[in-house]
């Protein structure tokens, strides 16, 4: 039985014998290199057998990342693997882009990682990291409470979107809402408070070049009412209340073409990008460290299991951030958590046309995500 993946395999009874038997299956089965790692062993023994312990540990450090290396990225398992994770979106009906790291040290699985996408809900983390961020260095009070008539909400499927009655809430409760629930009336309160242009400075202090915040909720959902010809998004809204069924086909036609929709004009990332900022949250890099652990932990208890998620199963644990637009983008980025310790930063972005199969699509999510993730584990990332 491998240990890794609880597969079974027959043995020879002579490779059983001499021992060939793990020379075979790390080369046939795995993939992996094996004379490279002999050798190593065998220079390392030699070393100690000769010259002593120091010798033989110098030998060893000057080697190794040579054989990681090696391990880490065999052209072909790299060609297989792309090919893998390609065939997985394709056959859920979308395109996608991956991008998975360990949190901690090297290794990498990508699938169009430097691709820029719609981020949709997904720059919730960005805006998330910057309002705590202003929490812990005292620039907003947390506490202080907030109230939402109905005029003021943002329109969105869940949260306060939904609420008929005035809404009073702390900006810090307005976190966990807009994490948690996708809150959309929380989001926009949130980033009318620290600003696009202060998020957008810490992307680019971040390192995260391909990342842009072009405006807030309400914002982006009346370009799309302008993009369809209507005066605004509420105006929209009211225009589809009667629409023909033709009417309905063209709108879903021009849908992937509006403003917001298009990653050369709207609120954009990358796999690559996302993945370099759950890194630094999870090693408190992004922030005060006060700051990054509350973005952890609202993270961890997001209401969206069915994308990343469903490709692990307890103890495992996952931390993380949906996005979704119009049965056309569906995103989610997260920190897949072992009981061993280690831990990887996962970003996948898909698109669609309208009408795709939205569980088919999470399901390729959670499914192209452990892939990755096994793939890393399998070479010791």
């Amino acid at each position: 039985m491998d240990r890794l993946d609880g597969s079974l395999h027959a043995i020879g009874v002579v490779s059983a014998m001499t021992g060939d038997w793990e020379d075979d299956h790390r080369s046939r089965i795995r993939g992996l290199p094996v004379r490279a790692v002999d050798d190593l062993h065998r220079t390392v023994r030699e070393a100690a057998a000769t010259q002593g312990i120091l010798p033989a540990v110098r030998a060893l450090r000057r080697s190794v990342p040579v054989h990681l290396e090696a391990a880490r990225h065999p052209p072909d398992r790299i060609g297989d693997m792309t090919r893998e994770l390609r065939e997985i979106f394709e056959q859920a009906g979308c395109e996608g882009a991956l991008c998975v790291r360990p949190v901690q040290g090297d290794g990498e699985i990508a699938l169009n990682a430097d691709r820029p996408a719609v981020q949709a809900s997904v720059f919730k983390v960005q805006i998330a990291l910057e309002v705590e961020t202003a929490f812990a260095d005292g620039r907003l009070d947390g506490r202080e409470r907030v109230t939402l008539g109905a005029a003021e909400r943002t329109d969105g499927p869940v949260g306060m979107s939904l609420f008929e009655d005035e809404t009073v809430l702390s900006l810090r409760d307005l976190v966990v809402l807009m994490l948690t629930i996708s809150d959309n009336p929380a989001t926009d309160v949130l980033l009318g408070r620290v600003g696009v242009d202060a998020v957008n400075a810490t992307a680019a202090r971040l390192g995260l070049s391909g990342t842009l915040v072009t405006s807030d909720l309400r914002t982006m959902l009346d370009t799309i009412g302008e993009d369809l010809g209507r005066a605004d998004w509420a105006d929209l809204q009211s225009w589809a209340a009667g629409a023909s069924a033709a009417d309905q086909v063209w709108v879903d036609e021009q849908l992937p073409t509006v403003r917001a929709m298009d990653p050369s004009r709207g609120t954009r990332t990358t796999p690559r990008d996302m993945v370099a900022l759950l890194r630094l949250i999870w090693t408190d890099r992004a922030g005060p460290a006060a700051a990054c652990a509350r973005v952890r932990g609202a993270m961890a208890r997001q209401l969206t299991r069915h994308r990343i998620g469903s490709g692990f199963r307890p103890p495992v644990r996952v931390a993380a951030k949906s996005g979704s637009l119009f049965g056309v983008v569906r995103n989610e980025v997260g920190v897949v958590s072992f009981p061993d310790g280690r831990q990887y930063a996962a970003a996948v972005f898909t698109r669609s046309r309208p009408g795709s199969d939205d569980a088919e699509i999470s399901r390729a999510i959670g499914a192209a995500t452990a892939r990755a993730v096994t793939a890393l584990r399998e070479v010791g990332s």
